[in-house]
C-alpha cells in the first residue's frame, strides 16, 4: 500500500481542489505549440485562478505536464507553478501522461507524486495510465492492485480517482484510440466501492461532465490549446485555456465548474502557429 498523506485543516470545511492538465511544456522555455506559447499559457491560467480568488487546498495536475519529457520543463513546471500566489497554501500532486516520461517526472517532481492524499473527508487517488513508447492508455495490474487497497483501507472516506487517459468515449461521432484499453476492469473495480464519487481525467484537451450511476466523470480542458470533435473529426478548436474547480464537501457532495482564461490574459499566450501537434 502507498503511503498517505494527510492535508491538515479545519475538520468541517470542505475542502477546495483545482485541477490543471496538458501544459505541453518544452525543454525550451517559451516555446510555441499549436500557436501557443505553452509557458505564457500556464502561466496565465494561475493568473486566472488568483484572480477568480480560488486558493486550493489541492492542485492536481493530470498529465501531460511535458511535450518532449525533458527534465528542464518539468524544473520550469515546478518552478511557475512555486511562484503563484494563488497556489499559496496548496499541496500540489502530479501524475504522469502519454507525452511525460514517467520516470524523469517522478525525479524531478518526486514530493509532488505520491498516489494517495487525504483531505477532509476525502481520499484523492492518482493513477499511472500511461504505456511505455504509445499515446494509448492502459491500467496495468499493480496501478489497479494500488487502487483496490487504498479503497478498501478508507470504506469511509468519499474518494476522487484521478488519471490522464479518458475511460470512455466522449463523443460517439468518433472513435477514441488513445483512451485507456481496459477501462472495464476499472470500473468494475469502482463498482464494489460505493464511497468512489469523482472519477477526473486529462487528455482530451475540452471540458467533459456527466454521471454514471452514483459516480461522475470529468475532463477539463488544458491549460494551452484545446481539441473538439466536429462532424466526427478531431480539430484543434480556439477556445481560451482553463482550469476546473472542484469543491468537495463533508458529507460526500460536490460542487464544480470550469473556468477559462479571461481574453486580457489570454492574448499574451498566443504565439504564430506552428506546426506542431500533441494529444
Amino acid at each position: 500500500m502507498a503511503r498517505i498523506h494527510t492535508l491538515t485543516r479545519r475538520h468541517d470545511a470542505p475542502a477546495m481542489l483545482v485541477q490543471l492538465t496538458d501544459s505541453h511544456l518544452f525543454g525550451e522555455p517559451e516555446t510555441s505549440m499549436l500557436g501557443v506559447n505553452t509557458d505564457a499559457s500556464l502561466r496565465a491560467v494561475l493568473r486566472q485562478i488568483e484572480a477568480d480568488g480560488k486558493h486550493p487546498d489541492l492542485l492536481l495536475a493530470t498529465g501531460d505536464l511535458s511535450q518532449d519529457g525533458e527534465a528542464a520543463g518539468y524544473q520550469r513546471f515546478a518552478r511557475i507553478l512555486s511562484e503563484s500566489a494563488a497556489l499559496d497554501r496548496a499541496t500540489i500532486r502530479c501524475l504522469p501522461g502519454n507525452h511525460d516520461q514517467p520516470s524523469v517526472l517522478r525525479q524531478e517532481l518526486s514530493d509532488w507524486s505520491m498516489p494517495v492524499t487525504d483531505v477532509g473527508a476525502w481520499r484523492v487517488v492518482t493513477l499511472d495510465t500511461t504505456v511505455p513508447g504509445s499515446n494509448a492508455g492502459h491500467l496495468c495490474n499493480s496501478e489497479l492492485d494500488m487502487l483496490e487497497a487504498a479503497l478498501a483501507q478508507a470504506p469511509n472516506r468519499h474518494t476522487l480517482v484521478a488519471m490522464h487517459h479518458n475511460p470512455m468515449q466522449i463523443d460517439s461521432h468518433w472513435h477514441d484510440s488513445m483512451m485507456i484499453d481496459n477501462p472495464q476492469a476499472l470500473f468494475k473495480l469502482l463498482a464494489r466501492f460505493p464511497q468512489v464519487r469523482v472519477l477526473l481525467w486529462g487528455h482530451v484537451h475540452h471540458e467533459f461532465d456527466r454521471r454514471r450511476h452514483n459516480l461522475r466523470m470529468l475532463a477539463t480542458p488544458s491549460t494551452c490549446f484545446q481539441f473538439s470533435i466536429r462532424d466526427g473529426k478531431h480539430i484543434v478548436d480556439n477556445m481560451a485555456p482553463g482550469y476546473r474547480w472542484i469543491k468537495l464537501y463533508q458529507d460526500g457532495s460536490m460542487a464544480t465548474g470550469v473556468r477559462r482564461v479571461q481574453d486580457a490574459l489570454w492574448h499574451t499566450a498566443l504565439q504564430p502557429p506552428d506546426s506542431a501537434r500533441a494529444a
